[in-house]
């Protein structure tokens, strides 16, 4: 059950790297820049890993076929775009709205997963990432909100379409981690991992640096904050790369929901907020759909 472990550990990584990601994007960074931290910081650390590791285990260089440029120059898009999304979102206080609909990455995964490589999913599979959504969905839906309105803005536009770019990068980066020609899932994941971090990197620096003149500077002034946020963002992105290598996007995305949890547990944990009846009952069901896909894996 290593993807099992590999997801629930990505998703702790990337709890980590939006509470970052957020303090950065609040006033010190544009969205474009806090975006661009996640990948600029990690490119130097996953190449060297990616590299030493590849010479560690004495494999031959397993080489890259033109049907795994094509995966990761699109997953990685994907992501960009699906980041930028998220960041955005934090200039909103629908947040948890928006985060919502995000979390229909795992549907969108699923239909995506299937068109792209045929990956299929069980009837089992599909019940417990539907009672997943709903705990997500009950755990997301602040109170006090006006009616139907709430969910037809900005927040829940940009939430939806995190979603469907999280999809997109999750199928594009396990077609291109099954490209590469290893029995070793790690170095399968690192190989790509590292093509794909290098790519954004180059990439969304030149856009910013042309469209958002000085944004660079003001990401490399905040280097103390980006740098871990560089770190998370690599831990957790060698985590979903390597399950990725073992397992259905969708499943792994399944379980990796179990980040809503996390969240709320910082909350209630660093920022003293108390747990709601409504709380418990989402992290109930989410609960009992991983533990679903965990028996079925």
């Amino acid at each position: 059950m290593a993807w099992v472990v590999l997801s629930i550990t990505a998703a702790a990584f990337q709890t980590l790297r939006f509470m970052l990601q957020k303090a950065l994007s609040t006033g010190r960074l544009s969205a474009g820049g806090a975006t661009l931290a996640r990948f600029f910081y990690s490119a130097p650390i996953v190449t060297a890993l990616a590299l030493g590791y590849w010479q560690w285990s004495g494999a031959e260089w397993p080489g890259y076929s033109g049907v795994f440029w094509g995966y990761a120059l699109i997953g990685g898009l994907a992501q960009v775009l699906a980041t930028w999304c998220v960041v955005a979102l934090f200039a909103h206080r629908n947040f948890a709205v928006g985060i919502t609909f995000k979390k229909t990455e795992v549907v969108q995964t699923a239909i995506v997963g299937f068109a792209l490589l045929g990956d299929t999913v069980s009837t089992g599979g599909l019940v417990a990432i539907v009672v997943g959504l709903v705990g997500v969905l009950v755990l997301s839906d602040a109170p006090g909100g006006a009616g139907l309105a709430r969910f037809f803005n900005r927040a829940a536009g940009l939430g939806l379409l995190s979603g469907a770019f999280f999809a997109v990068s999750a199928v594009c980066y396990r077609g291109a981690t099954l490209e590469v020609a290893s029995d070793d899932p790690f170095l399968r994941a690192a190989l790509t991992l590292m093509v794909v971090t290098l790519s954004q990197t180059l990439g969304l620096s030149a856009w910013i640096g042309w469209w958002e003149r000085g944004e660079i500077g003001r990401l490399l002034a905040a280097w103390k904050t980006a740098v871990w946020m560089g770190l998370t963002g690599m831990a957790g992105s060698l985590c979903w790369f390597t399950a990725f290598t073992l397992q259905n996007a969708a499943y792994v995305f399944a379980v990796g929901q179990i980040e809503v949890i996390f969240s709320i547990a910082a909350s209630v944990l660093f920022f003293g907020e108390k747990m709601a009846g409504r709380e418990l009952a989402g992290i109930g069901l989410l609960t009992v759909s991983i533990l679903g896909l965990v028996l079925m894996g």
